[in-house]
């Protein structure tokens, strides 16, 4: 049988262990990376009659990947905005400015 350990440390309020034998070390990991489990001192492996320390282990597999933002195109944006307000004008003499503005004729 493997179960996994979890400790976390409320501070003052004290800590907490949360050992459930039905959690899977992939729902460990996913509960580390929702941010479910947070303040984490340690995470035990359980598994027959030995216990290891995998806190590195879950965290390294827990962080999210650094994805570099692409070059956004302002121009672009800006001008599906402006022809997404005139989708919406309340009536048929009404256009859209520059400003984002409706003019009414």
């Amino acid at each position: 049988m493997q179960y996994f350990v979890v400790m976390i440390d409320y501070g003052r309020r004290g800590r907490e262990a949360i050992v459930d034998p039905e959690v899977t070390r992939r729902e460990v990991v996913a509960r580390v990376t929702s941010g479910e489990y947070r303040d984490i001192s340690f995470i035990h492996e359980i598994s027959d009659c030995s216990v290891r320390d995998i806190t590195s282990d879950i965290l390294a597999e827990a962080t999210l990947p650094r994805v570099e933002p692409e070059e956004i195109d302002l121009q672009a944006v800006r001008f599906d905005h402006l022809r997404d307000l005139g989708k919406h004008t309340p009536d048929e003499d009404c256009a859209v400015d520059g400003s984002d503005q409706l003019i009414h004729s």
